[in-house]
């Protein structure tokens, strides 16, 4: 018999009884993660800690005898954990979740709530893969319980593709016609967050148009949209159907719905549309990488970023084959190394930089 592998311990923290729960039967209905704990606040979690240390921590955001960043400051300060932050679907903590990322969270999730058979096995898919992705990620230091509340099946959904929203691009799509406009499509995950904000805060005012994917829940991508465009000289917005694809501005897929790109004529513009997860996720990049192979084709640059899984991989081959240039991040600067490595090992990577040369890269092609 083979060695077993090891799974992924991880400690719960969060101040209702009913989310504890909730979160210990999603994760521990994948094989590969066990919960080793549960703590309803960071004092009761930190005694945890020093008698085991866990792979991964889910945090809480709000909570009353110390709030999740304070705790999340102090274990990146002294004993840096991958954390996934917890939070609800608010404004307030949607800003606060964000906040989280810049001080070296790993990813958000939401709170898991009741629903339908189909919302419970989506939230169970994104919160192991969540866990997952952050066991596998390189973190670095800064300078009522009620068995009944939630049933779900330990069958993994089938993986489907881009084809569940959108027919595969056919050779007479590389005869899209040539434009003098270029397009730079970008798909992350895992990391991509501060992966984004180094890419975005590099452009000038009059970059080409952007389209990016960023793995991240709905209520999350508005706020997060936001504050890049505080930060950058570019304008960067979430994207709306029918949005243009024009110099200067960056979309942002929101979270919960597919971004395709679409073109009319000499106009290219975005079409936000719902659909089931592909490659299990919703957006999905694999999607928005199909539609330009489709409607963009030599007039595009695909970039893939930082994150786990293969989303964006089959989609980048295609945008290549269809004749785009195409970049991925390299292993080194990544935190998390699986989407580029699968999109480099089929063939759909031109050219692989470190994160910091992507967007001196991608303006020389698009020039």
């Amino acid at each position: 018999m083979g060695k077993q592998k090891k799974k992924i311990k991880v400690l719960i923290v969060d101040d209702s009884a009913v989310v504890r729960q909730t979160m210990k039967t999603i994760l521990e209905s994948d094989p590969a993660i066990e919960v080793m704990g549960l703590a309803q606040d960071p004092f009761i979690a930190a005694t945890k800690i020093k008698m085991m240390v866990p792979d991964v921590i889910t945090l809480d955001v709000e909570m009353p005898r110390m709030d999740g960043i304070t705790f999340l400051q102090k274990i990146m300060t002294q004993h840096p954990i991958p954390v996934v932050m917890c939070s609800t679907l608010t404004t307030a903590g949607s800003d606060t979740a964000l906040m989280a990322l810049e001080y070296g969270a790993v990813e958000i999730i939401t709170k898991p709530k009741i629903g339908t058979k189909q919302f419970l096995e989506e939230s169970r898919i994104r919160i192991c893969d969540a866990v997952k992705a952050a066991a596998l990620s390189n973190v670095k230091k800064l300078s009522y319980k009620n068995n009944n509340a939630i049933r779900i099946s330990n069958k993994v959904a089938a993986k489907l593709t881009a084809d569940a929203v959108l027919a595969a691009p056919t050779l007479n799509n590389q005869t899209v016609t040539k434009t003098t406009q270029k397009i730079i499509l970008v798909g992350a995950s895992t990391g991509g967050t501060e992966a984004l904000r180094i890419f975005l805060e590099a452009l000038p005012q009059n970059a080409p148009g952007i389209v990016i994917v960023q793995h991240m829940p709905e209520a999350f991508t508005k706020a997060f949209a936001e504050r890049l465009n505080n930060l950058c000289r570019v304008n960067v917005k979430e994207a709306v159907s029918n949005d243009s694809v024009v110099q200067g501005q960056v979309l942002i897929a929101p979270g919960n719905k597919h971004t395709l790109l679409k073109r009319s004529g000499s106009r290219y513009f975005v079409d936000v549309k719902d659909g089931p997860l592909v490659s299990r996720h919703r957006p999905s990049v694999d999607v928005l990488f199909r539609s330009a192979a489709r409607y963009g084709g030599k007039n595009c640059v695909g970039i893939i970023m930082t994150g786990m899984g293969d989303d964006g991989a089959r989609g980048i081959k295609e945008m290549r084959d269809a004749g785009a240039i195409n970049i991925a991040q390299d292993e080194q600067s990544c935190i998390v190394f699986g989407m580029p490595k699968e999109a480099i090992k089929i063939g759909g990577v031109d050219i692989i930089k470190p994160l910091e040369q992507i967007a001196d890269t991608a303006l020389n092609l698009c020039s």
